[in-house]
């Protein structure tokens, strides 16, 4: 078993931005930590929902849902994309977010893999 998360410590063990990092897991899923600053890429997830947690500053979720939106989340709001919304992330200012999606989603999901793909993700504790 492992031991509890401090998400402020496990934050500060990495500091590059759009690398997930996994600090748990339950029921086939995995709870990722990210830091995110500037933009992601546009993509989507077919067979998931991904949920956003923000535990510090400010992210934006870019939609192209039929309303064609933004939803802006401040520390402590969450969000879910549900599966097969094409979504791009964005923190100008940075933000740490918590995420929860199923073990093995690539976090650029079916866009092309790029300098964002993160293949391989890395236990944090």
């Amino acid at each position: 078993m492992r031991d509890k998360v401090n998400l402020e410590r496990a934050f500060s063990t990495f500091q590059a931005a759009w690398t997930p990092k996994i600090a748990g897991a339950l029921n086939g899923q995995h709870i990722k930590l990210a830091k995110c600053e500037g933009e992601f890429t546009w993509h989507q997830h077919d067979d998931a929902d991904e949920l956003f947690l923000v535990v510090a500053g400010q992210l934006d979720l870019h939609l192209r849902d039929p309303d064609e939106r933004c939803v802006s989340l401040r520390e402590g709001e969450l969000f879910i994309v549900p599966r097969g919304i094409v979504h791009k992330p964005v923190s100008p200012g940075g933000a740490h977010v918590l995420l929860l999606e199923p073990a093995g989603t690539l976090n650029t999901g079916d866009a092309n893999k790029s300098e964002l793909t993160a293949a391989e993700l890395e236990w944090i504790l």
